[in-house]
């Protein structure tokens, strides 16, 4: 997916491509686990729609939860679902700025030779 470092640096047009592939990845990333804690507080907890998913965005956002929890199996969740999110919010900033940090690497190398 990467050029090597004995290849040239990409042009602006398929640089733009590889951001906007790196952007759907993270989005996609983002909108499966908003899903996965709406479904998982409306199982543990019995919430509406609309508090599900406003607990799994508060959560996801390093917020914490709006609505306090009632059941084990919902406080083991949110436990649960607290620590997937601080990965999460990891691996997609190092998928949004993988391309911008080769360039420049890649950028130095070349003009390093």
């Amino acid at each position: 997916m990467y050029e090597k470092h004995v290849e040239p640096v990409l042009t602006w047009q398929r640089f733009r491509r590889r951001v906007t592939r790196h952007g759907l990845l993270g989005f996609a990333i983002i909108a499966g686990s908003l899903l996965m804690g709406t479904i998982g507080y409306r199982q543990t907890e019995g919430m509406p729609w609309v508090d599900a998913l406003l607990n799994a965005s508060m959560i996801l956002t390093g917020m914490g939860p709006v609505t306090p929890l009632t059941t084990t199996t919902g406080k083991l969740f949110a436990a649960a679902y607290a620590l997937y999110s601080g990965l999460v919010f990891v691996a997609v900033t190092a998928i949004l700025l993988a391309p911008f940090l080769h360039r420049l690497l890649h950028q130095i190398h070349a003009t390093s030779r």
